[in-house]
């Protein structure tokens, strides 16, 4: 099981869950944040912090956000593990639902 970063995340690129994780499992996309599903250790500690409230325990995903399990998987598929965020050098390619997203329609429209 892993943390899930959703829509409520686009655009809004603030890095208080990057910040409190302490295993560097929250890389940095264009758009928005991703948790690391290989890299992730359940902790819990993004969570409470994200001021967007789009960060989630798998198992608690709605319908709505769902398919943010499978972005996340994606954009770590043909990244693989790379070991922490902060060793990469360039943000990581956008996952293409994320890429497409309108800017500055809010999260829960998204």
């Amino acid at each position: 099981m892993t943390y899930v970063i959703t829509q409520g995340c686009i655009d809004v690129r603030d890095r208080a869950c990057v910040d409190e994780c302490p295993v560097d499992c929250i890389y940095e996309g264009a758009r928005m944040l991703y948790i690391h599903p290989d890299e992730c250790v359940d902790c819990g500690a993004c969570e409470p912090v994200c001021p967007a409230e789009a960060i989630f325990y798998e198992d608690d995903l709605t319908s709505d956000r769902s398919e943010y399990l499978t972005v996340g998987a994606e954009v770590f598929a043909s990244l693989g593990t790379p070991g922490g965020a902060s060793s990469m050098t360039r943000p990581i390619t956008d996952h293409p639902v994320v890429a497409a997203a309108l800017p500055g329609v809010p999260s829960q429209e998204r």
